[in-house]
């Protein structure tokens, strides 16, 4: 007879880390191109060479991060004289952290937090590059969040002009940028666009099919036969795609094996996908607000207790409401609205008729990015 509850000791997960955010799949498709242009690119640095600086673009889920870190890996098991060293930038935000992240990653520890000058990190990673004569090619993930406060001007020109200080080293540096408004030539300095002129590799959307074909490779690795069948699975890609990201899929996975096991049941059911897209949809709201910074927390606070659902707020009027509570002035309030946006937290559009007023609108609804602030 057929059991349909699970026993206490027994788990619908064969392996439970193919559903985490930094898994790196053996069997990658749909990006071979990607991942050819890419490898051209470091080519050079396999050869003694400078690698050649990429800018890899494309929406939210699309493979970006996948495909850089999985080339990365093919490249620490070729060569130990190519270095490559990944930088989350949502964490690692300030020229500081990046640069004591690629010194952890040469010296294998990390430098002292207090009482350390940008600097003196970056001196020591340029005298370990020229003493072992190591190349180093940098990845900057998410470098939208350095685009404020000239934070990517001052990495980038560090790590491309290292030469100039110390002639021999040689170091190249692949931006991933999420944000396809974002022109980076009009965001980088002359000085920093001399040295970069970096070649695109685009990362187009996967199409409902690839969805599948993924989220299906993903659940037969992590999930035992039989846990999610062929119509959750399709219910499954039609979440996904509603959210417009595959990350929301592999986490709607997660958390519908999640459900269906607490309840003891064998297989993944409508209500477990249903439920489990209540908290998988709100995947970057809970990503992006973690990287926050105090006066940016309080501008989103401010502005979320200022606007009901779907509600547009004139970027004047609200100046005016909150400048003297904030204490932000007129450039750098508008600035920390224009990462907001960066962020796809907001909207600003503009208004129609005299002068050329701003509207913001939340892209969430206020009680639930008020609940992440808390």
């Amino acid at each position: 007879m057929t059991r349909h509850f699970l026993r206490w000791d027994e788990t619908l997960f064969r392996d439970p880390e193919v559903f985490d955010p930094d898994f790196v799949p053996e069997q990658f498709n749909f990006r071979e191109a990607q991942m050819r242009e890419l490898a051209f690119q470091l080519r050079p640095g396999l050869r003694g060479a400078r690698p050649l600086n990429t800018v890899c673009r494309g929406l939210p889920g699309t493979g970006k991060t996948t495909t850089v870190r999985k080339l990365f890996t093919e490249v620490e098991e070729t060569t130990k004289t190519l270095v490559p060293v990944y930088v989350n930038c949502q964490i690692d935000n300030t020229t500081f952290g990046i640069i004591s992240e690629i010194y952890h990653r040469l010296s294998g520890h990390t430098p002292r937090s207090s009482g350390t000058s940008t600097k003196r990190v970056f001196d020591a990673v340029a005298r370990v590059l020229e003493r072992e004569q190591k190349i180093l090619v940098v990845a900057l993930d998410d470098a939208n969040y350095l685009l404020y406060e000239n934070e990517l001007n001052r990495v980038l020109y560090s790590l491309l002009r290292t030469h100039e200080v110390y002639p021999g080293t040689k170091v190249g540096v692949v931006v991933i940028l999420s944000d396809l408004t974002i022109h980076l030539p009009a965001r980088l300095d002359a000085r920093v666009q001399s040295v970069f002129r970096p070649n695109e590799v685009y990362f187009n959307p996967y199409s409902t099919t690839e969805v599948e074909a993924i989220l299906d490779e993903r659940s037969r690795q992590g999930f035992y036969p039989g846990v999610l069948n062929t119509e959750m699975l399709s219910l499954v890609v039609d979440q996904t795609m509603k959210g417009g990201d595959l990350r929301v899929g592999i986490d709607l996975l997660k958390r519908a094996g999640i459900t269906a096991e607490m309840d003891g049941r064998r297989k993944i059911e409508r209500g477990d996908v249903c439920r489990a897209y209540e908290a998988s949809r709100y995947l970057h709201l809970d990503a992006v607000i973690r990287t926050l910074r105090g006066e940016e927390r309080t501008l989103l606070e401010l502005l979320c207790r200022g606007a009901s659902d779907g509600a547009e707020v004139g970027g004047g009027e609200l100046y005016e409401r909150i400048r003297d509570e904030l204490k932000l002035g007129y450039t750098r309030y508008y600035e920390v609205l224009a990462k907001l946006e960066t962020m796809r937290l907001i909207d600003i559009s503009y208004r129609s008729g005299r002068g050329r007023s701003r509207a913001i609108a939340l892209r969430y609804e206020p009680g639930q990015i008020l609940d992440r602030l808390k």
